[in-house]
């Protein structure tokens, strides 16, 4: 028999006292009673079994079958009086929580009033037994709905309902009773029906709505008289997001939130940048007219003005709280993670690393990117995870009901665009953007909820576009229906204003001065536009105070970065030594001693080794390090093991932590699954921190494939776009071992093409040594790039990939250029020059030293970009009768040949050499990145080590 069958057949009114004896038996002890009864007590809801809780604590026990008539007791007071009364309240009970579960189904949500929601026979009282005559029972409902019946415990259906579709049926929609925890359930079910908002809203409250709409429709409608035709993505129809944000703003400022982080796409951006943010209206309309947004004497190319961000500090009911937008291309949901990781560096830098209250990301987005876009389920999904948790964001999805062209159910599969955030158990609150004081009120509740619980939330306002995807777009073409309805329907600002006037919260004519004053401050701002100069260099206020934007000159920074050999022995001894009492690996143990070797001769410094000296100085000098990414603790290859896991218990040590007492720390963490969101997630924590060494590990180099937006839009074009430096360390693992096409290239020559105005630096090293000094670069410079690096696979066990001590040590720094090795004949009897870069320089030096080879010399790149051509030309002027050739073991169209190519040449013309342009070789150009068979893997590289050394021709 099926639950629901069993359930229909239990609550009767034979059965209903039996059953609540029975019941509580069973809550004591569920092995107390038949185990057939355990799958019919295990099905009741959280309703039906309070109403049982309700007749079992009022005393009310089944009568014996032998006491009838008047012998038999009373029924217990409050509690149902006979076998239908009882079956009522159990009745009842499934129909609040079917309201509870489903009323949201029901909600009048729509402004246009074009979605009528069909009946549910869940919300149908006659689906429980209460048909039209049964609405004027009365009926016990306990403590079921205590707040909205004032505590009484009785009453009839028809008042049941009423009450629940007052709050689930109206203007708001609450999706709550799927979220995982009794606890998060209850709070909402006791705010929503207790909080009775709709009487609760003060005259200062509703003319504070006023306010904040006046503001936001007036600068749409200014803007629409003023720059006609002009693209500006405006936020028509959808202005009440205005008024949430200010009480979300409010409500968290007075519960000790001191950041706000925001986070959108380009519709509604403007009005939120002068609105909430408060960048001056003479700046936006400045930049209408074909201004920039920064000084004229800083350089970059700059971006659309719906694109661009902007901060502030605000004084919100004696609360200091700072308001951040930031910059995102039309990639829309880029910037979620991105968000997310700058408030995780804000609560980071603050010590706020426990509860992470203080500091709150804002996500907003729209509804058809919100189910469409990958990165935001993403950004989600890493919500909860220790690595990257924030405390919770409130995502505010301004619900537009339409996707550029497409309509909602071409646009997603479920029941609305937002169900993806059940995957994690967000609370959803819908709500109807032409309720004013309906949206502010979620906007405060979903603000509490984050306070109090920590997760994420979505607040889903249902509003509609004005306008096309914009301005100049005819949107008649596609939903002819919606937008004939748009063009009678009045706009937020004016239905809010009859309503305040109606309920008498203001004037007519109040209204309307608020509206002129308003109009002329713009006006005002209008006019001052013109000779309006940007004169404030903020992105290197705060935290980048201090550092300097670069430009783009091309210097060729190499600060010295060796590090004390004390220091680098004290390192060496944090990373060798096992805390007392910890089960360590037996392998990682054997691995252990080798370090400790390494240390007591000087010699054979291996890459991780080399990884952790950079580590660990830098945490000696203040700077933390964070490094995440799928296997990152123990690393892709098993090299790394920063993180030792306890092999009886499975705890953790991280022993560059266990350097010294005063010292920065550093931060391991195996992401999720994902590349997008995380390189998204540590790119924006690089943003906000400076000072803090940030790295994300590919777990195999082309897997970056999938973040290529945060790539392409944030870490390459960031800086010159929005003069946002990043430090941002991208490590890729790369080289062909015959894994195949997926696991052999890093796809170099894609990072290469990004390069132009000193962007970012892009390397292939081979050394332990390098590697250490490339780290410690990033935060020794006193400005900030991105660092590309190809992180090697066979040279992290490479024995002749590794450094000695004194290679770290004082004096030492970073070499873009790495000369030949080993003791050839003189340097003007050298006929061939191989140019390299990366793993293959190994390949090419064992074959050469196998031979014997004395009159082909080996010169390295190490950084590809910016290009080093000094320190090339210098090294190329050693063999002026040389012929040059440059090898790769990537394919022709792979890899760096075709960006080297003329840069090499110019080398050789300062270098005043007689070779006009270098020679390729390597494999053939191929739709593959590798073959996928080891035979022909080695056949390939075999042929190109010999053909560059000229033991054979090149095919």
């Amino acid at each position: 028999m099926a639950v629901s069958d069993m359930l229909a057949t239990a609550l009767n009114g034979a059965n209903i006292a039996y059953l609540a004896d029975l019941y509580a038996q069973w809550a004591k002890d569920p092995k107390s009673v038949d185990p057939s009864f355990n799958i019919l007590f295990e099905s009741l809801g959280d309703d039906e079994a309070a109403v049982l809780k309700d007749a079992v604590g009022a005393s009310w026990a089944p009568r014996p079958s032998n006491i009838t008539g008047e012998d038999a007791p009373p029924p217990a007071k409050g509690g149902p009086a006979g076998g239908l009364a009882a079956q009522d309240s159990l009745a009842i009970a499934r129909l609040i929580r079917a309201y509870r579960e489903h009323g949201h189904r029901e909600a009048q949500l729509d402004p246009l009033g074009l979605k009528v929601a069909p009946a549910l026979p869940e919300l149908d009282p006659a689906t429980y037994g209460f048909d039209k005559k049964g609405l004027e029972r009365e009926v016990f409902v306990g403590t079921l709905l205590e707040p909205l019946l004032k505590g009484r415990t009785t009453a009839r259906v028809a008042e049941v309902v009423q009450a629940l579709r007052s709050v689930y049926c109206a203007s708001i929609g609450a999706e709550y009773m799927h979220m995982a925890t009794q606890e998060e359930r209850e709070w909402f079910r006791q705010r929503l029906e207790g909080d009775n908002w709709t009487q609760a809203v003060t005259v200062e409250e509703r003319k504070s709505i006023l306010r904040n709409l006046t503001e936001a429709e007036g600068f749409e409608a200014f803007c629409q008289k003023r720059y006609v035709g002009a693209k500006r993505f405006g936020l028509e129809g959808g202005e009440i997001s205005i008024p949430s944000l200010h009480a979300i703003i409010d409500q968290v400022a007075g519960q000790g939130v001191t950041s706000v982080a925001i986070g959108m796409a380009h519709r509604g951006r403007l009005n939120t940048l002068v609105n909430v943010v408060r960048k001056p209206y003479v700046a936006i309309f400045n930049e209408f007219a074909g201004g920039s947004f920064k000084p004229d004497n800083v350089e970059g190319s700059g971006d659309v003005k719906y694109h661009l961000g902007s901060s502030t500090d605000v004084e919100v009911g004696g609360h200091d709280v700072h308001i951040s937008l930031q910059p995102n291309p039309s990639h829309l949901e880029a910037v979620d993670p991105v968000v997310c990781g700058k408030v995780r560096a804000i609560q980071d830098d603050s010590g706020d690393t426990d509860s992470r209250r203080s500091s709150m990301a804002i996500v907003i987005h729209g509804d058809a990117a919100f189910a469409g876009q990958g990165v935001v389920y993403e950004t989600l999904s890493m919500s909860r995870l220790p690595g990257y948790r924030t405390g919770g964001s409130i995502h505010m999805v301004v619900n537009n009901q339409v996707g550029f062209t497409t309509n909602p159910e071409f646009g997603h599969s479920g029941v609305y665009g937002t169900d993806i955030a059940k995957s994690i158990n967000a609370p959803i609150l819908h709500v109807n953007g032409d309720d004013a004081e309906a949206v502010v009120y979620v906007s405060r509740l979903a603000a509490d909820y984050r306070q109090a619980f920590g997760n994420d939330i979505v607040l889903d306002i249902v509003c509609y576009r004005r306008h096309g995807h914009n301005e100049s777009d005819e949107p008649v073409f596609t939903q002819p229906v919606m937008y004939k309805a748009i063009a009678s329907h009045e706009t937020p600002h004016a239905l809010y204003a009859k309503r305040i006037v109606q309920v008498g919260a203001a004037t007519q004519d109040e209204v309307q001065a608020l509206w002129d004053a308003f109009q002329n401050r713009l006006e005002d701002d209008y006019k001052a536009a013109q000779s309006y100069k940007v004169n404030k260099a903020d992105w290197l206020e705060g935290d980048w105070k201090g550092l300097r934007a670069s430009g783009g000159t091309n210097v060729q920074a190499v600060p010295e970065t060796g590090v004390a050999l004390d220091a680098l022995r004290k390192i060496g001894d944090a990373i060798t030594t096992v805390p007392e009492g910890f089960n360590l690996n037996s392998k990682i143990a054997r691995q252990l001693k080798a370090k400790a070797a390494m240390f007591e001769t000087g010699e054979g410094f291996d890459w991780a080794t080399g990884e952790a000296l950079g580590f660990g100085a830098l945490l000696l000098d203040g700077h933390r390090v964070r490094l995440s990414g799928e296997d990152c603790q123990r690393g892709t290859f098993s090299q790394r093991h920063a993180v030792w896991t306890d092999q009886v218990n499975q705890t953790q040590c991280t022993p560059l932590n266990q350097i010294q007492g005063e010292q920065a720390k550093l931060e391991v963490w195996n992401s999720l699954l994902s590349e997008y969101g995380v390189l998204g997630f540590e790119y924006g924590y690089s943003v906000r921190n400076p000072q803090t060494l940030v790295l994300w590990e590919a777990q195999f180099g082309d897997f970056a494939n999938c973040a290529q937006v945060i790539i392409d839009q944030f870490i390459a074009s960031g800086e010159t776009k929005w003069l946002r430096m990043s430090g941002l360390v991208m490590l890729l693992p790369h080289g062909y071992e015959g894994q195949g096409p997926e696991h052999s290239s890093a796809r170099l020559e894609r990072y290469l093409q990004l390069c132009a105005e000193n962007n970012m630096f892009v390397c292939n090293i081979t050394t332990p040594a390098n590697y250490f000094h490339a780290l410690r670069r990033q935060l020794k410079l006193d400005y900030r790039k991105p660092l590309v690096l190809m992180e090697p696979k066979s040279l992290l066990r490479h024995k002749l990939a590794v450094s000695t001590l004194a290679e770290f040590g004082p004096g030492t720094r970073f070499s873009p250029v790495l000369p030949e090795v080993d003791a050839l004949d003189a340097d003007a009897k050298i006929r061939r020059v191989v140019l390299c870069s990366g793993k293959v320089y190994y390949d090419l030096l064992a074959e050469r030293r196998e031979k014997d080879l004395k009159d082909v010399a080996i010169v390295r790149l190490e950084q590809l970009y910016p290009f080093p051509e000094e320190a090339l030309a210098t090294e190329l002027a050693r063999y002026p009768a040389a012929e040059i050739i440059w090898c790769q073991e990537e394919t022709e169209n792979g890899g760096a040949w075709h960006f080297v190519d003329r840069r090499i040449e110019n080398a050789l013309l300062k270098a005043g050499h007689k070779a006009g342009r270098p020679r390729y070789v390597g494999r053939a150009a191929a739709a593959s990145p590798a073959t996928g068979l080891a035979r022909i893997h080695a056949a390939e590289q075999a042929g190109l080590v010999q053909a560059a050394l000229g033991l054979k021709s090149a095919s």
